[in-house]
């Protein structure tokens, strides 16, 4: 199967441009014993990086297909994936409209103002606080109702913009880590935050076809592997007939060990990885997702969870959240 040809049946943007850099992190490698290469999705042109970019090539292309002039979104006052929604629609001159909870329930000004939450400003979003996200899908399709009453055009973007659509991108993300290692990098794992599920479907979807003895590690950041398995299994399987996937789909693999107290919670495991990171490298890590993945990924190396090949860390970005969580980082 030629994903490239696949991929290629499905409008997109051209928002990312050149493949994100693949690195090696030699100081970070010395000091775990184990060869440790770092995807740089945190490094996309827009709205200071992240990997929603990859998404939303896709879900803007397919609202301002269906002539959309607003894009409607849902995620925590400190989302990443809402950041990113309201600059690519900016980008484009579309109205965007966004549904905020606070997920941790403080009132922390840094929380509340800073961060995240500040880039919505700048990017001119229109902000509607709800008490919770209990049903976002129908949360926001009352929304997208309520605005297309007024006059608008909504198109609902999915929290993290993870339906079979946006996790085309990631798929695409596969194929840049295949051309980048080929010939050069034996990949025994690759490591990613799983959250809202698209990331993690689509390179399942994209490793299986491309490098299927490589093993992809999910660092679960918000819930329990038996809720979060369900989750990556349905996109994973909605990719997969969107691509016409014919062989049996991988085995989802979730590490829940690292995400406590819970989303949005930083803990002691993950403040050490993005301040180790940060320390040796200069690459800056975010106290939600990738701080704790990161924690994942040198636990395993401790405890042995690894062969010997070298891992792979997707950046999923998120650093902009550390201002919002200073000094609880």
């Amino acid at each position: 199967m030629d994903l490239s040809l696949r991929l290629a049946d499905y409008p997109r943007l051209d928002l990312i441009g050149p493949p994100t850099a693949l690195e090696h992190l030699p100081r970070l490698s010395d000091y775990l014993g184990h060869e440790i290469y770092i995807k740089r999705d945190d490094a996309t042109p827009l709205a200071m990086g992240g990997n929603k970019l990859r998404k939303l090539e896709f879900l803007a292309a397919d609202a301002l297909r269906q002539g959309a002039d607003t894009l409607v979104t849902a995620g925590a006052i400190q989302s990443n994936h809402v950041r990113q929604t309201a600059a690519v629609a900016a980008k484009l001159g579309l109205r965007c409209v966004a549904l905020l909870e606070n997920p941790i329930n403080t009132d922390a000004e840094n929380y509340l103002t800073n961060g995240n939450r500040l880039l919505l400003d700048l990017f001119d979003a229109e902000v509607v606080m709800c008490a919770a996200l209990d049903n976002p899908d129908q949360q926001l399709a009352e929304l997208a109702e309520r605005l297309e009453a007024q006059g608008f055009r909504p198109y609902v973007v999915p929290v993290g913009g993870s339906n079979a659509l946006g996790a085309l991108g990631y798929v695409g993300c596969a194929l840049e880590i295949a051309h980048q290692c080929a010939g050069q990098i034996s990949l025994g794992s690759v490591v990613t935050a799983s959250g809202s599920a698209g990331t993690h479907a689509g390179l399942a979807v994209g490793l299986q076809l491309l490098m299927p003895a490589t093993q992809l590690i999910g660092v679960t950041v918000s819930r329990a592997a038996a809720q979060q398995r369900p989750k990556v299994a349905a996109i994973q399987q909605d990719l997969a007939r969107a691509l016409a996937v014919e062989s049996p789909l991988a085995e989802i693999t979730l590490w829940d060990d690292y995400f406590a107290p819970g989303y949005g919670l930083p803990n002691e495991e993950g403040r050490a990885a993005i301040k180790l990171l940060a320390r040796l490298e200069g690459i800056l890590l975010d106290p939600v997702y990738t701080g704790k993945a990161m924690a994942g990924l040198i636990d395993g190396i401790e405890q042995q969870r690894f062969g010997r090949e070298p891992i792979l860390f997707v950046h999923t970005g998120g650093a902009p959240a550390l201002f919002a969580y200073h000094p609880g980082v």
